[in-house]
């Protein structure tokens, strides 16, 4: 007969001990980049009060929606929006079937390379070139176009995939949330069609929850099959005011959790905060020059001005890319 000593059984225990405590210190830190802080602790605390059967602050699964921009906040957005980027790089590509392209303003500009002359004429400017490059051909066609681009093209400075300008912590927080029973969407002023395509693959959000700017659509007969042609007109722009509009539209509950980057957003996390019981809004602040941009009030693109203003007086959580992030982009290589 085997004799036990206590000192081994001691030992095994303590082995045991230390094995269940790394795999439950490795098994809580769902947000692994992110530095422990006021940032990441007001996060998993909002997570914990409304998960936790019997908290006063607790929400049904049905009523935990998380709302997501998408540039700035999911994916990076400078030097241009990334589906600019994709309009001008359809521009040079149909330019063959165009000729009257070079003597035609922004066109003619856009095929010099001079990008600034092309976006002197604002807005009106951007809806020409939009409505040359995403219109006038089928949903089905517009996917497939978007899908080709987006598996090879790279952002100039970086030389990544667009797809892997993604920001790894923000990741993380959508895997986080969605173990917790939240639904995540995204709500972006980018349009619906140019997401679609891949968001689902990169961030684990299918088509039927994204909310973007969209273009009118026709039911037409090619044949004997129906198809919907996307038409040069537009349908409903989901910035600023427009979020909570889309929100309302495509969702039907106010969200509890928001997550913007800029003033474009603003309307969005106001309209969640003003919902009753407990509710969530964070910005993420462009700090970040070493490994990333670093732009907020007085940026052309993502401007975060008022936004920062209601941050400080609501007291919304506001994200340092520099202070909270150990890393930016996956893989770390920045």
């Amino acid at each position: 007969m085997r004799i036990i000593r206590t000192r081994d059984v001691i030992a095994a225990m303590l082995v045991c001990a230390s094995a269940l405590a790394t795999n439950v210190a490795r098994a809580g830190d769902s947000l692994p980049s992110w530095n422990e802080g006021a940032a990441k602790k007001s996060i998993v605390e909002f997570v914990t009060n409304v998960t936790k059967v019997g908290s006063s602050d607790f929400v049904p699964v049905s009523e935990r929606i998380a709302t997501f921009d998408n540039d700035g906040t999911l994916w990076a957005e400078q030097p241009l929006y990334f589906q600019l980027v994709f309009a001008l790089a359809r521009v040079k590509a149909l330019a063959p079937q165009h000729p009257e392209w070079k003597d035609k303003e922004p066109f003619a500009s856009l095929l010099k390379g001079d990008l600034k002359g092309a976006l002197a004429g604002g807005e009106p400017a951007i809806f020409q070139i939009v409505a040359a490059t995403h219109t006038g051909m089928t949903t089905d066609e517009f996917e497939t176009t978007v899908t080709e681009w987006i598996a090879t093209a790279k952002h100039p400075k970086t030389k990544r995939l667009y797809t892997e300008m993604v920001y790894q912590p923000m990741l993380e927080l959508l895997a986080y949330l969605r173990a917790n029973g939240f639904k995540t969407f995204i709500v972006s002023g980018g349009g619906i069609e140019f997401m679609r395509p891949w968001a689902e693959k990169v961030y684990g959000i299918p088509p039927e929850q994204i909310i973007g700017s969209s273009g009118k659509l026709k039911l037409e007969m090619v044949g004997s099959i129906p198809v919907l042609m996307k038409l040069p007109e537009i349908n409903f722009i989901d910035d600023k005011a427009g979020k909570p509009v889309g929100i309302q539209q495509h969702i039907g509950r106010r969200p509890l959790a928001a997550f913007g980057n800029s003033d474009g957003d603003l309307q969005m996390l106001q309209w969640t905060a003003a919902g009753s019981g407990p509710r969530f809004c964070l910005y993420v602040h462009h700090t970040d020059a070493a490994r990333e941009w670093a732009y907020d009030r007085k940026s052309h693109i993502g401007q975060l001005d008022k936004g920062l203003d209601e941050a400080a007086a609501k007291g919304w959580t506001v994200v340092s890319m520099k202070d909270d992030w150990k890393t930016i982009f996956p893989a770390g290589k920045r």
